[in-house]
């Protein structure tokens, strides 16, 4: 369990890290609009994240 964990941890950094790499401006204007969003809005957003990234580790692991 802690396995996948890690590795998930692990991919999400990788991911994060091209966009950075590939785009930084691009993820600049990101971050500025996501600080203009309200704090509901965030949060909306973070648990519908969330919920599809349980729907898929579940889709592929099943």
């Amino acid at each position: 369990m802690a396995t996948y964990l890690l590795v998930g941890v692990g991919v999400a950094m990788v991911l994060e890290g091209i966009l950075y790499a590939l785009m930084p401006g691009g993820m600049k204007g990101f971050l500025s609009q996501i600080s203009e969003m309200s704090p509901d809005q965030i949060r909306l957003a973070g648990l519908v994240a969330v919920g599809a990234g349980v729907g898929l580790v579940w889709w592929v692991l099943k």
